[in-house]
């Protein structure tokens, strides 16, 4: 019975001094995969608000209506802001004024549309700094 309750008791410690390390892991992986979540829907409202944008000349200059459907993309991330803009360039790539012409083929109308957000952590880790702090940008040539 001495040999059962020996195992038993190294079982305890090897449990105890393991536990702390295997939460640890469990605590960086789910730290991780909020902030992947975070990108990932920031990312996809920026598209969703180019989108919106470039779907015609007319919502190129709409720079409310693609914030308000970059916002509207992801509703769960708390404190997601969004600006759009609208540029202009010549075909040769040449940077011109949306209202002026270009010497060489025609002007084209392009919308970019830039979020932020910051993912927090669950848990603090002292030592290693995290701002959290997730940006994205998309832009599309409108039609």
């Amino acid at each position: 019975m001495t040999r059962k309750c020996r195992a038993r008791g190294t079982a305890v410690v090897e449990f105890a001094l393991a536990a702390p390390l295997l939460l640890l892991l469990l605590a960086g992986a789910l730290d991780f995969s909020m902030a992947l979540r975070t990108a990932t829907a920031v990312a996809d409202a920026a598209r969703v608000g180019a989108q919106y944008g470039s779907s015609s000349a007319s919502k190129s200059s709409d720079t409310a209506g693609m914030q308000a459907a970059a916002l509207a993309a992801a509703p769960g991330v708390k404190g997601m802001t969004a600006s759009a803009v609208k540029t202009c360039q010549c075909s040769n790539g040449s940077s011109v004024s949306c209202t002026g012409s270009c010497s060489s083929g025609s002007v084209e109308i392009y919308v970019q549309v830039t979020t932020k957000a910051s993912s927090t952590t669950v848990f603090r880790y002292s030592g290693l700094p995290f701002t959290g702090a997730v940006a994205s940008r998309a832009m599309m040539r409108a039609r």
